[in-house]
């Protein structure tokens, strides 16, 4: 292939933002002169590879505005030392069938036992299906809300936690809350039920929520759209 044509098929795949091709035209061009390629054959690698770029590109941007505090997967979980929990109710859950349902899921036990390595994990598998995913703590999610609050923002600041598919809502119940800031909780998942689906872990059992939100009448309300549509898992292992 001459210099010419080089020049013009790299500038033309740069114009059409492909960028892999580009930089790696002359190593397709060398696997190319390979003895039994077909032009078919050879259109199907350079599309193949620019797409696996642009989805590995697209992925980590999708990580990276999720605000998780780490990516580790399923596989990284050892189930073993959790023997109670039945791992395969886990994976189901890693096929994202609720997420699709707009369902929610809550993971549930004392600390230390790798709730939010799992809720991460699933929240990992999610991004990489291309679903929207955005991580906070509760505590987190309520400053934030408080301080929009009290500007008049209140509204923007909720589109935060409405807009992602899956929301993952970590450390619920580690601190109690105020009824006002109860209330902003409720706005938000009320908001969500049935839009999208809440990925949430706590240290507290349902019955407790009333405690942890200042009102149980509030709980409950919580709780009610919350549970609707839910997988609940307990993991009561060591820590």
């Amino acid at each position: 292939m001459s210099e010419l044509v080089t020049a013009r098929i790299r500038t033309i795949a740069v114009k059409l933002g492909l960028p892999h091709l580009a930089d790696q035209l002359a190593a397709f061009v060398a696997r190319a002169d390979e003895p039994q390629m077909g032009y078919l054959d050879f259109l199907d690698l350079v599309l193949e590879e620019e797409h696996a770029v642009r989805e590995e590109r697209r992925i980590r941007h999708a990580l990276r505005v999720s605000k998780m505090p780490h990516h580790k997967t399923l596989d990284d979980y050892d189930f073993a030392y959790q023997p109670e929990l039945d791992a395969r109710k886990v994976r189901d859950l890693a096929t994202l069938a609720f997420v699709e349902a707009r369902a929610n899921t809550a993971l549930l036990g004392p600390p230390g036992v790798g709730k939010t390595h799992i809720a991460v994990a699933l929240a990992v598998a999610a991004c990489r299906a291309g679903f929207s995913v955005y991580f906070t703590t509760l505590d987190d999610m309520v400053r934030q809300l408080k301080a929009a609050d009290a500007i008049g923002r209140l509204g923007s600041k909720l589109r935060t936690y409405l807009r992602p598919q899956v929301l993952v809502l970590d450390e619920v119940g580690y601190l109690p809350l105020a009824r006002h800031e109860a209330n902003l909780v409720f706005q938000m998942i009320s908001k969500r039920y049935e839009r999208g689906s809440i990925l949430l872990t706590s240290n507290k059992a349902f019955s407790e929520w009333g405690q942890v939100f200042g009102d149980e009448v509030l709980a409950t309300a919580i709780l009610d759209r919350l549970l609707h549509h839910c997988e609940v898992i307990a993991i009561n292992g060591p820590s």
